[in-house]
């Protein structure tokens, strides 16, 4: 009933020239007719043809309701307001600081020398400057002494200088430590050969280090 329905307003219009030329339309499916190829049909004014199912609401919803009837339906249906930029937000970024071991401590300690207080006056200094996310401080050691004497030597000197960080006001949360013991040196393998000795100590220098990474947002 509903097809003959919508054939009888076809033919009032003098559009079903054939069948098949243009769709039924049901109540689930489009409230424009359309013809084969999916297209609106339209009059010789421009004019959209509507079935029997058409309202505003069920329009509002049509594919094709903002081209035919856009002064009927409600603004936000045809102009839907343009998507809010996104916030653009500043993504943590890294100051690492690498001092020498030996210009925060004694050879062989973890007690904090004068000199090692006022380099990391520094690190508190620039952690101030930013809005703090993390401060990371990993001890490392040269290869002399077994893995276990290195690995606790640069957990016990990145601990300290948490200590002293935690001392000046930086959150204890935000400072994380970790030692590596002699597992990660900076010299090359060859360039410092030899046994124990003061000019081989002088030259793996380097190794003995703290790395401290300041990471946060300005």
């Amino acid at each position: 009933m509903k097809s003959k329905t919508i054939i009888t307003l076809l033919a009032s219009i003098g559009l079903f020239a054939a069948a098949g030329a243009v769709q039924a339309q049901t109540a689930g499916d489009r409230v424009y007719v359309i013809d084969q190829r999916g297209e609106v049909v339209v009059s010789g004014t421009g004019l959209c043809w509507r079935t029997g199912f058409w309202t505003p609401a069920a329009a509002a919803k049509d594919p094709a309701g903002c081209k035919c009837d856009k002064d009927l339906l409600p603004k936000e249906v045809c102009e839907p307001p343009a998507p809010k930029a996104a916030v653009a937000t500043a993504k943590p970024a890294g100051d690492k600081i690498t001092v020498a071991a030996d210009a925060l401590f004694d050879f062989d300690k973890a007690t904090l020398r004068p000199e090692g207080k006022a380099k990391l006056d520094e690190v508190v200094a620039k952690s101030k400057a930013i809005k703090l996310e993390v401060i990371i401080a990993v001890g490392h050691t040269d290869r002399f002494g077994s893995d276990a004497y290195n690995q606790k030597l640069s957990e016990r000197r990145a601990a300290a200088v948490k200590t002293y960080l935690v001392s000046k006001g930086i959150d204890a949360n935000r400072v994380y430590t970790e030692g590596k013991g002699k597992k990660n040196p900076v010299t090359k393998p060859d360039q410092c050969p030899g046994a124990k000795s003061k000019k081989v100590i002088q030259c793996l220098q380097p190794d003995r280090r703290v790395d401290i990474e300041l990471i946060g947002t300005k």
